[in-house]
C-alpha cells in the first residue's frame, strides 16, 4: 500500500473520517473486479435498512436533515446555525440514525429552537408535504422531540439489568412487547431438545397484532421488500462471474434465503460459505450480528466485500492450521474444550467496499458464522483486515496518544516497533482461536446470557488471543520475531482497558457497548487479582498523570488464563448469574476522577475518539454495446459527498414511518 496516499479525510466532534485503499486493484483481470463491483453494489442495497432497524424514525429524520441541508447549504454557509447544524447531521450520518454509534445514547445537536426555526422556514410547502406535515411549527414540534426530549427515545440499546430492556430500548426490532413477553415467547418457541435449531428471531420484527406476538419476517416479500431485492438482482449477477461453482452455489443459496425468509437456508448458506476457501474473493452480506438487540436475538444487517491478501495470509494461516494444538493446551477445563476441532480457517483480507453495520466504522476481524452448532460441527472462518487496520495504524503514527498514556520511554519504542504486529497477531488469535474455541455444555442455549452473552463472548475471545500470544509456540511458528511483542500488546491492551478507551465516554457516563466493558472488564479483574503481588502498579508522573505499569508479564499471562478459565466456564454452562456478576462488578462503572483525568489528558491532543472510513468508489466502464470492459476505482469522493450520493442512489427502504 502506498505509503504517499492520504489516509486522513476530516475531523468532526467525536469523530474522525478515514480512507483505506484496495491494493493492486488495477491489476486485477476484468472478471475478479466484476465480481467484486458486483457484490459492493449488493453491500450498497441495504444501507436503509439498517437505518431503519436502528430506530423507526432514522428514515424520516434523515429526510428532514437533507432537504434542510441541500436548501442552505450556499446561502447559510457561514452562518453560525448552520455551521452546527452540519456537524448535527454528520453525526446523524455517521451512526445510521440519531443515536450514538458505540454509546447508543441519542444525539443532541449544539442547536436552539430558534437556530431550527431558521434553518426550517427555509423549506417549501411541497418539501413540508415529503415529511408529512403542513407547516414548520408541526415540524418543530416532531424535532424538539428527537433533538432534547430526553424521554423520547434517549437509548438505541438499553443494558441495565434493572430496566425492561426492550421498553427502554428505541431500535426497531420490537414494537410493543415487554421484555417478559419475549423471553416467555421463545421458551415456548425454542425446543432446547432440538440438536440444530435455526437462530430464532435473527430476521424478523417481533410485534402484537390482535394482542398476539407476531414475527414479520425481513424478506424480498416482507419488511424491506425492495432492497432485499435489489440486493438478490445484484448477487445474481456477481454469480455470473464468481470464481467457482461452490460460490454460485453459496449465493444462489443466500438469494433464496432472502426471498424466503427461511432460517434452516440461511443455516445452509452459511455451511455452503464455510467449505468455500479456493476463491480470493469473499463476502459478508446478512442480518448477522446481534449487539444490537439487548436480548441477542435480531441481528442488524451488514456487508463487506474484500479480497484475500495471499502474502499476508500465509502466517495467519499457520495458526487455523494448528488449532486442535490450542485447543488441547488451553487453560480452560478439558469438558470445555473441542475434542476435535473442525473447519477453522484464518486468513487476512483487504477490504473492498463496506455497507451497513459495516460502514462507515468498520472491524478489524470477523469470526463467522455465529451460530454454536454450526461451528461446532462444521468450523467457521476468521479474517484480519489488513488495509483497515493499515489505514488505522497510519493515522495513529501522528496522534500521541501512546506517548501521552505509556509510562516509560522503552514502553513507547517497543510499541513503534512491534505495535502493529502485536496488533494483527491478537486480532488473528482472537478471531480464529477464541470465537472459534470451546464447547457449549448440551441442553445450553446460544442466548442463556442475555444481555451479558456479548460482553461474555467477546472477553472469552480477547483472553484466548492475550494468553497464547505470550506461548513460546509464537515464536517457534515464526508468527513473531521477538516474545516482546507479546508484552507490547499487553502494555496497550491494560492502557487502553484502563484509560485510554474512556475517552470514548462522556462524562458521568458508564460503559454500555460490549467490546468496552469486556476490556474494562478484563483489565480490571487482573489489575484486582495481581494487587498483592503488584503484576499491575499505578503509577503517577508528569504533574500527577496516571499511569500502569505492568510489572511482570509472565504472571498477568497467568492471570489471563484464570479468567479465560473462568470465561468460558460462564459461556458453557449457562451461567447467567457468574455472567451478571462478572459483567457489573468490572465492566461496567468507570472511575469518575480517572475519568475525568483521562478526558482532560486526550481532549489535549486533539485527537477524535472513533474512526470510519469513506468506500473506494467502484466505477464501471462500458464498451459501444454496453458491457463491462473495465472497474475503476478512485478514492477522492469526500465523506458528505459520498452519504449524500448514497441517500439518493440507494433509498431503497421507502415504506419507513413518519414521524
Amino acid at each position: 500500500m502506498s505509503t504517499t496516499f492520504n489516509y486522513n479525510v476530516e475531523q468532526f466532534a467525536d469523530l474522525r473520517i478515514l480512507r483505506f485503499q484496495i491494493p493492486e486493484f488495477e491489476s486485477l483481470p476484468l472478471k475478479k473486479k466484476m465480481y467484486l463491483y458486483y457484490l459492493s453494489q449488493a453491500a450498497l442495497c441495504g444501507r436503509d435498512i439498517t437505518w431503519d432497524q436502528n430506530g423507526r424514525y432514522n428514515l424520516w429524520l434523515r429526510r428532514v436533515l437533507t432537504l434542510v441541508y441541500e436548501t442552505t447549504h450556499v446561502t447559510c454557509a457561514t452562518r453560525d446555525e448552520f455551521i452546527r447544524f452540519e456537524v448535527y447531521f454528520k453525526r446523524v450520518l455517521f451512526s445510521g440514525g440519531f443515536h450514538h454509534h458505540y454509546s447508543t445514547d441519542k444525539l443532541t445537536p449544539e442547536l436552539s429552537e430558534a437556530d431550527v426555526s431558521f434553518l426550517i422556514n427555509h423549506l417549501s410547502v411541497s418539501q413540508l408535504d415529503t415529511l408529512g406535515v403542513t407547516n414548520t411549527n408541526e415540524l418543530l414540534a416532531k424535532l424538539r422531540l428527537i433533538f432534547w426530549d430526553d424521554t423520547f427515545m434517549f437509548k438505541r440499546v438499553c443494558q441495565d439489568p434493572d430496566k425492561d430492556l426492550l421498553l427502554h430500548s428505541s431500535n426497531n426490532f420490537y414494537r410493543d412487547v415487554t421484555q417478559t413477553e419475549v423471553e416467555n415467547y421463545y421458551q415456548t418457541k425454542i425446543d432446547s431438545s432440538i440438536e440444530n435449531p435455526v437462530s430464532h428471531g435473527l430476521n424478523s420484527r417481533l410485534q402484537k397484532q390482535n394482542n398476539q406476538l407476531v414475527e414479520l419476517v425481513w424478506s424480498t416479500k416482507g419488511i424491506y421488500g425492495e432492497a432485499l431485492t435489489q440486493i438478490v438482482n445484484w448477487l445474481r449477477k456477481a454469480s455470473l462471474v464468481a470464481e467457482n461453482p461452490e460460490q454460485v452455489n453459496y449465493i444462489e443459496t443466500l438469494c433464496q434465503y432472502y426471498e424466503t425468509g427461511d432460517l434452516k437456508l440461511f443455516d445452509k448458506y452459511s455451511i455452503q460459505w464455510l467449505q468455500e476457501h479456493k476463491g480470493d474473493v469473499d463476502f459478508v452480506n446478512g442480518f448477522i450480528e446481534v449487539y444490537g438487540d439487548s436480548l441477542g436475538y435480531r441481528a442488524t444487517w451488514e456487508s463487506l466485500v474484500n479480497i484475500k491478501d495471499n502474502a499476508a495470509s500465509l502466517k495467519a494461516e499457520v495458526i487455523s492450521e494448528y488449532a486442535q494444538w490450542f485447543e488441547n493446551q488451553s487453560p480452560v477445563e478439558a469438558r470445555f474444550r473441542k475434542t476435535q476441532v473442525k473447519g477453522v480457517s484464518m486468513k487476512v483480507i483487504s477490504a473492498v467496499m463496506l455497507g451497513g453495520d459495516c460502514y462507515p466504522t468498520s472491524p478489524l476481524g470477523i469470526n463467522l458464522p455465529n451460530s454454536e452448532w454450526i461451528r461446532e460441527l462444521y468450523g467457521s472462518k476468521s479474517v484480519s483486515l489488513e488495509n483497515i487496520s493499515h489505514a488505522y495504524h497510519q493515522a495513529s503514527l501522528t496522534a500521541g496518544v501512546v506517548e501521552e498514556f505509556t509510562y516509560s520511554i522503552k514502553d513507547v519504542a517497543l510499541h513503534s516497533t512491534y505495535g502493529a504486529l502485536a496488533d494483527n497477531l491478537h486480532t488473528n488469535l482472537h478471531e480464529c482461536l477464541g470465537h472459534g474455541s470451546g464447547r457449549m455444555l448440551p441442553g445450553v442455549k446460544q442466548d442463556d446470557l442475555k444481555a451479558y452473552g456479548s460482553v461474555i463472548e467477546e472477553a472469552r475471545a480477547d483472553l484466548y488471543g492475550l494468553y497464547f500470544m505470550a506461548d513460546p509456540k509464537m515464536l517457534e511458528l515464526n508468527l513473531v520475531p521477538h516474545m516482546d511483542v507479546y508484552k507490547v500488546q499487553y502494555n496497550s491492551y491494560l492502557r487502553n482497558g484502563l484509560m485510554v478507551q474512556m475517552a470514548r465516554i462522556q462524562k458521568g457516563k458508564n460503559i454500555e457497548q460490549a467490546h468496552m466493558r469486556n476490556r474494562q472488564l478484563v483489565c480490571k479483574w487482573v489489575l484486582e487479582k495481581g494487587h498483592a503481588d503488584k503484576v499491575i502498579e499505578r503509577k503517577e508522573r508528569c504533574e500527577g498523570k496516571t499511569f500502569y505499569v505492568i510489572n511482570d508479564h509472565e504472571k498477568l499471562r497467568h492471570l489471563f488464563g484464570l479468567l479465560l478459565a473462568e470465561v468460558q466456564r460462564i459461556k458453557s454452562t449457562g451461567d447467567y448469574e457468574a455472567a451478571r456478576h462478572l459483567v457489573e462488578t468490572y465492566g461496567v462503572v468507570v472511575d469518575a476522577d480517572l475519568h475525568a483525568e483521562v478526558l482532560q489528558r486526550y481532549g489535549a491532543l486533539n485527537v477524535a475518539p472513533y474512526s470510519g472510513f469513506v468506500n473506494p468508489v467502484l466505477t464501471p466502464v462500458l464498451d459501444s454495446d454496453s458491457n463491462i470492459k473495465d472497474v475503476t476505482v478512485t478514492y477522492s469522493e469526500g465523506y458528505l459527498e459520498q452519504m449524500l450520493r448514497y441517500g439518493t442512489d440507494y433509498g431503497f427502504v421507502n415504506d419507513y414511518d413518519s414521524m
